[in-house]
């Protein structure tokens, strides 16, 4: 009979042994990364479920081919027309997920509404630190903030490092890595390709209605024009020693009377409004009297389509140095770009919608 209370302790022992095995085993092993704000965030080392809040957060996971991750998504990509961001065109699929919040320029992601898709990781575009603490305290959810850098920039090295750390968290490494290496080859392929063309040999450009906050006519501009700076194109804009996209008096678009203009078909209908009101300033320019006026896509909306900064580039590259750029089908290389990016041919789509990659200048005289 004395062995019984013997007995009875030893199995109570294994017991608590076993529990205490048992938590062990269900303890979610996790591994601590640095976020794009300089924030030290502890994540799970297996994520599967993941949702993103901010302009670009979840263009970044379709670039990195982790859509099928995505529990819930932003009522922007619900409620906005899919046109003109190629990851949601191409990803229909999206649309269907819960919504965690309301997207837009200043996000306002819901917290139970997070918590309810149960996500194992946020990551967050464009969202300061004390916002991304609190939503990681209010969710319980670690918050992985990413950037963009400057806006349009597609070869900034916040994208770069943006995409590796997702990739690092999503295993999704080798794809983060080809990515970076397609924007880098790009980059060198439009920049070699101009290279030893003389600056007096390059016509003098000029890029217009661009759009910033909201839609302009041709008075919207930027010296640091990415596209213009991948083929190393001569921008009259950048006379003006003003960084970032800018406005100009028309007066000093006629004293700067470029050779050829390119303009942003987004709001291509904003110039063709303004140049009914006053045709002689538009006739009076060398670019519309020698029909050398372009239309281009749009790539920044809800932050840079880095895929379309780059067809974009290939475009303008063909118009300004012809045989340098004889090999290339515009159209064709947005689709191969586009395909690398998003899994979808979509040039045809956007070029219906917008215009596509042409010569516009008949348009004004219709």
């Amino acid at each position: 009979m004395k062995k019984l209370p013997i007995l009875l302790a030893i199995v109570v022992l294994a017991a608590l042994v076993a529990g205490c095995s048992q938590s062990h085993d269900n303890k979610v092993d996790t591994v601590k990364v640095t976020d794009l704000i300089g924030r030290e965030v502890e994540v799970p080392q297996k994520v599967d479920r993941i949702v993103a809040v901010g302009p670009g957060a979840l263009r970044l996971i379709v670039y990195l081919n982790a859509t099928d991750m995505v529990v819930g998504v932003e009522d922007a990509e619900t409620a906005w027309s899919a046109m003109g961001r190629p990851y949601r065109m191409a990803h229909p699929e999206l649309a269907e997920k819960p919504i965690i919040g309301k997207g837009g320029p200043s996000p306002s992601p819901n917290a139970e509404a997070i918590v309810a898709v149960k996500p194992d990781v946020i990551f967050a575009c464009y969202m300061d630190a004390s916002r991304a603490d609190a939503l990681q305290q209010q969710t319980g959810v670690p918050v992985v903030v990413l950037s963009y850098g400057e806006l349009g920039n597609f070869k900034a090295q916040e994208i770069y490092d943006s995409l590796r750390l997702a990739g690092k968290i999503l295993g999704k490494e080798k794809r983060a890595e080809d990515i970076i290496n397609f924007i880098d080859s790009a980059y060198s392929d439009l920049s070699s390709r101009v290279e030893g063309v003389p600056d007096d040999a390059k016509p003098a450009v000029y890029v217009g209605a661009l759009g910033f906050k909201g839609g302009h006519g041709i008075e919207s501009t930027q010296c640091n024009f990415p596209p213009f700076m991948a083929v190393k194109a001569k921008n009259v804009a950048c006379e003006a020693n003003k960084s970032g996209a800018f406005f100009i008096d028309k007066e000093k678009l006629l004293e700067w009377d470029p050779d050829i203009i390119f303009l942003d078909e987004n709001n291509l209908h904003l110039v063709l409004i303004d140049y009914e009101k006053s045709p002689e300033i538009y006739k009076s320019l060398k670019a519309f009297k020698n029909g050398e006026v372009y239309g281009i896509l749009p790539f920044n909306y809800y932050t840079t389509n880095i895929e379309i900064a780059i067809a974009d580039a290939y475009f303008i590259g063909k118009v300004l140095y012809p045989d340098r750029f004889a090999d290339i089908n515009p159209a064709e290389k947005a689709n191969e770009i586009l395909k690398f990016f998003v899994g979808k041919e979509l040039y045809g789509e956007m070029a219906e919608h917008y215009g596509g990659f042409k010569n516009i200048a008949d348009i004004f005289e219709s």
